[in-house]
Order: structure tokens, then C-alpha cells, then sequence
């Protein structure tokens, strides 16, 4: 399956104790690289949610933002009865010296127990892990449909190599044909232009065979047949990488794969180049590049 490196997913979950959030993003990089912030409350879930995230991303720069915020449990516990009479009497002998001292408000009066410091991670771990799943699926789920957007995109590029291909496949064999009579005429040229009486005592089997020597010569340097089929056999795996059907797919390294696969290609598309026999071959090792070289750069965002 391709998956993208860039996306982005979030979640809130909301429970007696508070409410957690989570927010995921990603972009492209060589390697993993985790950045989690996560307040000083909650730092006991680092390595937890690190270990989500890691079953999740072989690859990217992810980032994560983890918020929170506890419920008051203080200002719901019942008031404590016996504090508050204890306060009321105060506040009754306090006013026989300050008669307009205000009483308290109701936030401000006693209430049973004590509030305890701190997060329970016993209760927030929980929290924290079901927060993380759910943004991980939203990030997941972003990351597939733009790897299909990817993926669909190169295939349109692939299609167009193949085009390319079967172009100089079909008109290979005619011009290797022009250049060989075209060997052969300039061959009697400077033959005849070197020694006119001398051709005249050549053979024609002499001949023939000087002419055949040559023009073989000349077809093996601009044979690019080795080099359409190594294209074609490429185009194949890239095809099956973007369908998930090629094992490194299945262990989602599909993005180093194509890189390495992209680098083979440009090498026979330069060689092509090189053997170029006619302006038409050329241009179209030319195009081969450009679009392999686009391909490359959608590849640059695949896990």
C-alpha cells in the first residue's frame, strides 16, 4: 500500500476527569523523527504514545500535540458541614468588631476531604492512549488517500514512458536501416574519391562484406534494444509497487524502493541518450528523463 508522509489528524476525548487532545502532523523526511510536546503533567505517557506512533510511520518528520484539561473535582465535593458552622461562627464574632465584613462566597466555603495534586496516570494513561488511536486513524486514513493520489499521478507518468518506449521500439529498425545505406554509400564515396581504379578492382563480394563488417559495427553501438527491455521491465515493478503487490510495498518501504527503481531508470534513459542514432531518439531520451525525474519528485512524499 502507498502512504504518504504529509498528513495531519486529531482527537478529543472527554471523561469524568477531563478531556484530552491530540493533534498529528507529518512531512517528508529520510527517516523517522519524533517530536512530541506534551505538557509537564502528562509526560508520563511520552513513551506509550511514541510506541503508537511508531507501529504507524516508518518514515517522516511527525509531530504531536498533546493538550489537556481537568475537571474541577474540588468544586464538586460536597461542603463540610461541620467547617462551615465553625466559619459561620467566626464571621458572627469577626463582625462584632467589623460589621461590614463580607462573608465568603459559596466557591470559598469548606468542603470534605482534601483535593490530591497531580495527574493519576492510572486514569489519564488511558486517556491519553484512546486519544492518540483515534488521531492515528484520522492521520492514517489521510495518508493512504494521498499516497493513492500519488500513486495515480505516477502511473499517469509511467504510461507516458511507455508510450515513449514503444515509439523508439517501432522506429528503431528503420533507422538503423538508413544509417547502414547510409554507412555503405559514403564507404563507396571515399573509396571510389581515394582510388577510382582500385574500386574497380574490388570485388563485389569484397565489398559487400566491408559494407556488412561496418554496418554491423555501427548497429551494435546504437542498438538500444537491451535498454527498452531493462525500461519496460522497470515500468513492470513500478506498477506492481504502486498496487502493493511488491514485498517491500508490504513492509511499507515502498518510497526507498522506488527511489533506488528511479535511479536505474535514469541510468538507461542516459544511455539511450548516448547511443542516440538519429535526433528523434535523442529528444526522446530527453522526455524520458524529465518525466522519470517527475516521478521522482512524487516519490520524495511516499513512505
Amino acid at each position: 500500500m502507498i502512504r504518504s508522509m504529509t498528513a495531519f489528524g486529531s482527537a478529543r476525548l472527554d471523561s469524568d476527569a477531563g478531556s484530552v487532545s491530540i493533534e498529528i502532523r507529518s512531512v517528508n523526511n529520510r527517516f523517522l523523527d519524533l517530536s512530541l510536546r506534551i505538557p509537564e503533567d502528562l509526560r508520563f505517557a511520552e513513551s506509550r504514545l511514541r510506541e503508537l506512533i511508531g507501529r504507524q510511520a516508518l518514515r517522516g518528520k511527525v509531530e504531536l500535540k498533546l493538550s489537556y484539561a481537568a475537571l474541577d473535582r474540588e468544586a464538586l465535593r460536597p461542603f463540610d458541614a461541620a467547617a462551615v458552622q465553625a466559619l459561620a461562627a467566626q464571621l458572627q464574632w469577626a463582625r462584632r468588631f467589623i460589621p461590614d465584613l463580607p462573608a465568603p462566597t459559596l466557591a470559598e466555603l469548606p468542603r470534605e476531604g482534601t483535593a490530591r495534586s497531580g495527574l493519576e496516570a492510572d486514569v489519564w494513561l488511558p486517556l491519553c492512549e484512546q486519544a492518540c488511536a483515534q488521531a492515528l486513524e484520522e492521520f492514517s486514513a489521510a495518508r493512504q488517500r494521498e499516497g493513492a493520489r500519488l500513486a495515480d499521478a505516477m502511473r499517469a507518468l509511467a504510461d507516458a514512458i511507455d508510450l515513449i518506449v514503444a515509439r523508439v521500439d517501432t522506429e528503431l529498425p528503420a533507422l538503423v536501416q538508413q544509417h547502414q545505406e547510409r554507412i555503405a554509400q559514403r564507404l563507396r564515396e571515399a573509396l571510389e574519391a581515394a582510388s577510382p581504379e582500385g574500386f574497380a578492382a574490388i570485388s563485389g563480394a569484397e565489398l559487400t562484406a566491408r559494407i556488412a563488417q561496418e554496418a554491423s559495427l555501427f548497429g551494435l553501438r546504437v542498438d538500444v534494444a537491451e535498454e527498452l527491455t531493462r525500461l519496460r521491465s522497470h515500468l513492470q515493478e513500478l506498477r506492481e509497487i504502486l498496487a502493493g503487490e511488491h514485498a517491500s510495498s508490504a513492509r511499507g518501504g515502498s518510497g526507498k524502493r522506488l527511489d533506488f527503481l528511479f535511479q536505474e531508470m535514469n541510468r538507461e534513459a542516459n544511455t539511450l541518450g548516448s547511443k542516440a542514432a538519429a535526433l528523434s531518439i535523442t529528444q526522446a531520451a530527453i522526455d524520458l528523463k524529465l518525466l522519470i525525474e517527475q516521478m521522482r519528485e512524487q516519490a520524495q512524499n511516499i513512505e
